[in-house]
């Protein structure tokens, strides 16, 4: 059966993501990690449980919800956080900082493990770093500065920095492959860096054509590489094929907005490559609109403001919002 729990943390959260689990074993995600922003004094970094615990009789909360096991002082808005491996996060602060956390579970403590402090920066101020992505131990981030710096977890110096990689703000960040990395800007365009070359050009550039709508989000399907999504400021969700050309395969009219809302998706999708095998195409990728056409739920209430964040492990959903609630959905054995 499918549980949804809410729990009221007075904070807004602006990121959220589970704790990596084994999947070798099986395992359902337990503990999560959230973090805050717009707080007039320090903001925070917290650490969630969801796992089998007794509700204490000064715990004001129900059974099921999130219980907090740990949290410490942020400097700065939390503009994203990633695991390096199961005991350690990666913050990127809007102080343009980039740091790593260590969670202690055998007496649930945080510490502070590395910092460095102006990671992302302007001539004469810092710029905020918007966006972390992990292969351990390699950490890379990218900022407002338009650059793209790499750094190491076992180094405390900078390994590689790309410091004209974009005139305009880059929103986000992910791997592609082991030397590939992907970034979106508020320009509207995608960009494949390959780290294998010397050079301070990225190795192709996707580009959405008419408005430079900016792009936000960028992730990859977890099986075939080559099949990228990305999240606009018109609420548009563009799938693209790195294999095929430099313009989007879909178009999904997700959101009317960049915080709206549709009772329905629709899809505006591209012919399938020629001579392309139909069954073995990402049904992502089908040409046939009716194929392609998604059917939309929804999980949360309809009062529910900005939701800034959402991670997706196995069958948990964990998001947070702007009205200081995490939400989690699980599927619960029966």
């Amino acid at each position: 059966m499918e549980s949804i729990n809410a729990k009221y943390v007075s904070q807004k959260i602006s990121k959220i993501r589970w704790r990596p689990v084994s999947h070798a074993a099986l395992q359902q995600p337990d503990i999560f990690v959230t973090g805050s922003w717009d707080n007039e004094v320090d903001n925070k970094i917290s650490f969630w449980s969801i796992g089998n615990h007794e509700t204490s009789a000064n715990d004001d909360g129900f059974e099921g919800d999130p219980q907090l096991l740990c949290e410490q002082r942020h400097k700065g808005d939390v503009l994203e956080l990633q695991f390096l491996d199961p005991d350690r996060i990666v913050t990127a602060s809007s102080t343009g900082a980039v740091t790593i956390f260590r969670h202690h579970q055998n007496n649930q403590a945080i510490s502070l493990c590395h910092e460095w402090p102006r990671a992302h920066y302007y001539p004469c101020d810092n710029a905020p770093c918007t966006g972390v992505v992990c292969s351990s131990p390699e950490i890379v981030t990218v900022g407002e500065d338009g650059r793209i710096v790499v750094f190491r977890a076992d180094q405390e110096g900078v390994n590689r920095v790309i410091e004209n990689a974009d005139s305009s703000t880059i929103h986000a960040v992910t791997y592609l492959r082991t030397t590939e990395i992907l970034t979106v800007n508020s320009i509207g365009q995608l960009k494949m860096w390959d780290f294998r070359q010397q050079s301070s050009s990225p190795a192709q550039i996707l580009s959405l054509s008419g408005d430079r709508v900016p792009l936000h989000c960028v992730d990859r399907h977890p099986n075939q590489q080559h099949i990228v999504a990305t999240g606009g400021q018109d609420g548009m969700l563009c799938v693209w094929d790195m294999r095929q050309g430099s313009a989007p395969f879909s178009l999904m009219e997700a959101h009317s907005a960049e915080s709206g809302r549709n009772n329905s998706t629709t899809s505006r999708s591209a012919m399938a490559p020629a001579g392309g095998n139909q069954s073995l195409i990402s049904t992502w990728l089908s040409g046939e609109s009716s194929k392609a056409r998604l059917e939309t739920t929804h999980m949360l209430p309809s009062q529910t403001l900005s939701v800034n964040t959402l991670d997706v492990l196995g069958q948990c959903l964990a998001c947070g919002t702007d009205g200081e609630a995490i939400f989690v959905n699980r599927q619960v054995p029966v």
